[in-house]
């Protein structure tokens, strides 16, 4: 990093947990001027918290990322260089189980919060000649598995939007970054499991009572999410950074398998799974 980036101020939303809190700190450990928003004062000292522990300074600025005022107010504060859209969280449950108030929040959230805070930070970043919006996308942003539709439906909106946009501003020297981990050690899965637990006397109870119970088991074996904040490092500072980086042996496998096998088989497979989960 040459001495004029070492302050470049990077945003990152859902700073507060999981990869989030895991980016802001490494960020502010490569020298960034690194802020993170969160959604309350007490979330703020969590990063603190961490912050210090880590030896390192984190900003944090309080935003619902589905507040438009409170976005163009956080971004004209600090004109980021680079913004890294991460808030989000799980919606676990079938298409029939999920409401149009529960969708409607997701899409808020994980797609069009992301869109608008890079709209609201794009004309700072031509203004310097350039930047970069990396985008916390997921292996479910490339693939689908029953039961987490909506939550995947909206990552693949955010693959889509990103990639247009990527093309729309590389002119201006803005580089848009795709991460699209696999399964990490987050808060993401204990959202899970109160969706779960939220779905009861629904024709799919017994699906949901052996997802919760594979979440758990595979919970131990999954990696950290400071693994994924290396990677977002990585691509903020790289001057020619990819457009994807798949983060994790069971994205990288997940990737593999959705291009090379047909939507028939992989149909054929996901029903029989279904059948099983289901106990039908």
């Amino acid at each position: 990093m040459t001495p004029t980036d070492e302050r470049r101020v990077v945003l990152t939303t859902g700073a507060n947990s999981g990869i989030g809190l895991a980016t802001v700190v490494e960020l502010a450990r490569r020298g960034f001027r690194s802020v993170g928003t969160v959604r309350s004062p007490a979330k703020a000292r969590r990063v603190a918290e961490a912050a210090g522990a880590a030896g390192v300074t984190v900003e944090t600025a309080l935003l619902d990322v589905t507040d438009a005022e409170a976005c163009a107010a956080v971004v004209a504060r600090f004109r980021p260089w680079g913004l890294v859209n991460n808030a989000g969280f799980s919606v676990t449950g079938a298409l029939e189980d999920i409401d149009d108030d529960e969708a409607r929040r997701a899409l808020e959230t994980m797609v069009l919060a992301p869109v608008r805070l890079a709209r609201l930070a794009l004309p700072s970043m031509r203004d310097a000649g350039g930047g970069r919006i990396v985008n916390i996308s997921s292996i479910y942003g490339l693939t689908t598995t029953p039961l987490t539709g909506w939550y995947q439906g909206c990552k693949h909106a955010l693959e889509g939007l990103s990639d247009a946009l990527r093309a729309e501003v590389a002119s201006a020297g803005v580089k848009v970054v795709l991460v699209e981990p696999g399964g990490f050690r987050t808060g993401i899965w204990q959202e899970a499991q109160d969706d779960v637990a939220g779905r009861q006397g629904s024709r799919f109870g017994p699906a949901y009572r052996r997802l919760a119970t594979g979440t758990r088991l595979a919970q131990p074996v999954m990696g950290s999410p400071s693994q994924v904040a290396r990677v977002v490092a990585r691509a903020l500072r790289s001057p020619m950074p990819r457009a994807r980086y798949l983060v994790g042996y069971d994205a990288r496998t997940g990737a593999v398998l959705e291009r090379v096998v047909p939507t028939a088989v992989k149909d054929v497979v996901k029903d029989r799974l279904t059948r099983v989960v289901l106990g039908l």
